[in-house]
């Protein structure tokens, strides 16, 4: 089934998790995909392996926390595909602690990759889409947007950031044709995932909290929110804007 056939789709954080499921998907559904992240090595092999798949996708590398890196890599795809459909920002990182207990720079670092990204992108691309009648644009939020998250205070404050960026969007420009939706996982089996758990004092207890903070009782897969990510790509999500959806295992029910 290729519902995203003749789609150009832009995806950050590419190289890896999350990003990484759905540039295959967005592939394996006909987009012509570009991906874009900070380490070139990484979103090169992804990029290999859709096209041993029989996709298309191109790897870009850039700090989508600088919006030169960000201009160049939207101006490479309208020179080079000549059309931008499908804006998907996935690029963030989960800084542990309270707001009291975070440093500027956490703060910092987190405001910049995990929200300031997304407006720089977004800024970028909606006039593009704008000019072509529409597109999606999807934002990777989280439960701890919503809801919070104990021992996230950055991140869960980065978050619901996400989301209010989302509904401004999507309010300002559904008349434009122009969907914006945000996706809000719970935990997920990420290599960064596994990275949190593996620095945990007692791994093993780690996860088993983290497992156990679902009600189905286990984490979910990348290529459970990538499956997700292709139905807001996709024209069959055409009257939903500016949602945030729980994806979650149960986790804020």
């Amino acid at each position: 089934m290729e519902r995203l056939k003749g789609k150009v789709a832009l995806v950050t954080g590419a190289g890896a998790g999350i990003g990484e499921q759905i540039c295959r998907r967005f592939a394996a559904e006909g987009a012509n995909v570009v991906g874009l992240d900070l380490r070139t090595e990484a979103v090169a092999g992804v990029a290999e392996g859709v096209v041993e798949r029989g996709g298309e996708m191109h790897a870009l590398t850039g700090d989508v926390s600088q919006e030169v890196d960000c201009r160049r890599a939207v101006d490479w795809v309208r020179q080079t595909l000549g059309s931008l459909h499908v804006l998907c920002n996935v690029a963030g990182v989960v800084e542990e602690g309270t707001l009291v207990e975070a440093e500027e720079e956490s703060w910092r670092r987190s405001m910049d990759i995990n929200l300031k990204s997304m407006y720089y992108l977004s800024r970028i691309v909606v006039p593009i889409m704008v000019q072509q009648g529409g597109g999606s644009i999807i934002n990777i939020a989280s439960v701890a947007g919503p809801f919070a998250v104990k021992n996230r205070g950055v991140y869960s404050v980065s978050k619901a950031g996400v989301i209010g960026l989302t509904k401004s969007l999507a309010i300002d420009f559904v008349g434009e044709g122009i969907r914006v939706n945000a996706i809000c996982p719970g935990t997920v089996e990420t290599p960064s995932w596994h990275e949190r758990v593996r620095r945990a004092a007692d791994p093993e207890q780690a996860l088993r909290d983290f497992i156990a903070r679902q009600p189905m009782g286990r984490v979910g897969k990348p290529e459970e929110v990538a499956a997700l990510a292709a139905y807001l790509a996709a024209e069959e999500s055409a009257y939903m804007t500016g949602q945030a959806i729980a994806l979650d295992g149960g986790m804020t029910m």
